[in-house]
């Protein structure tokens, strides 16, 4: 059937090299486009919870230096039970250890964690302010100052190590959870590169099942065409549509095919009149 053309859109022709380098083109930038997707995401993701165990790493650093400072200034008052000497009482740098809390709580990222920061300090100013009374108890003797440190003070430690084991238990857990947030994230970042995969081996399949049908296939019927007109004679009359160099083809070739035809019957006709000429002239020499 003709096709109809439709007033004042002019029909876009595309040759065989335009479609098929098209087709590989789009699949070429789908896949480069997944590509850049994917690495975006993955760094996006990356960065994002690197930064998370960096801050998680740090808070346990933090909360081990504070715990370390509570060791050694508890040791350094067992060491002196019994002296009777208030001079020999170590002195410690509150601020310091505020401003390493604060360093802390300004990097925590969960409530659960600045409520247990928040107990730690409350529990060093509850030991802090049980140690001042050291002072009045050291000029006691022995058994004094050992039942305060044992009954009185030593209370107070332990509760600062519990609360400071706690913060520590909360920020472990918070790292385990953003490592696996981090390998969720590197499944979830090369996700667009399987999709585009797929895609472009679909793609493929569909480039394939289009070179097949309107390529291969009108070569083999034109070849087939050929074949039967050059065994038997038979009219070559296989036709189809498109705009391509390939229906060009096929159009030239029937027209050769056509040519070749007349060809044959003009030199049959020019021989059939060259036996008749031959026949005439034999029968006038024997007249």
């Amino acid at each position: 059937m003709p096709r109809k053309k439709i007033k004042g859109l002019v029909p876009v022709r595309m040759s065989m090299s335009a479609k098929l380098t098209f087709s590989l083109g789009a699949i070429a930038v789908i896949l480069l486009l997944s590509s850049i997707i994917s690495i975006m995401e993955y760094r996006r993701m990356s960065d994002y919870v690197s930064n998370l165990i960096a801050s998680n790493i740090n808070c346990i650093n933090i909360a081990q230096k504070l715990s370390n400072e509570s060791d050694r200034y508890n040791l350094q008052l067992l060491a002196i039970v019994g002296e009777k000497d208030p001079d020999l009482i170590p002195e410690i740098d509150c601020n310091a250890f505020l401003t390493e809390y604060d360093s802390l709580k300004n990097t925590l990222d969960s409530r659960e964690a600045v409520a247990r920061a928040d107990s730690v300090v409350y529990s060093y100013s509850a030991y802090m302010l049980t140690s001042l009374e050291f002072k009045k108890v050291i000029v006691n003797d022995f058994i004094d100052n050992r039942d305060w440190y044992f009954k009185r003070l030593q209370p107070r430690y332990q509760r600062l190590k519990s609360d400071i084991e706690k913060l520590n238990d909360v920020i472990y857990f918070q790292l385990k959870e953003n490592s696996e947030t981090f390998q969720d994230g590197f499944y979830r970042s090369i996700i667009p590169g399987v999709v585009s995969v797929g895609a472009g081996l679909l793609l493929v399949l569909l480039l394939l099942m289009f070179i097949l049908i309107y390529y291969i296939r009108p070569l083999k019927r034109m070849l087939s065409g050929l074949g039967d007109y050059q065994a038997s004679g038979r009219k070559y009359v296989y036709g189809f549509d498109g705009d391509d160099e390939l229906v060009k083809l096929n159009t030239q070739l029937t027209e050769l095919v056509e040519e070749n035809v007349e060809l044959k019957k003009r030199l049959t006709r020019l021989r059939e009149e060259r036996e008749k000429l031959i026949e005439s002239s034999s029968a006038a020499s024997e007249l």
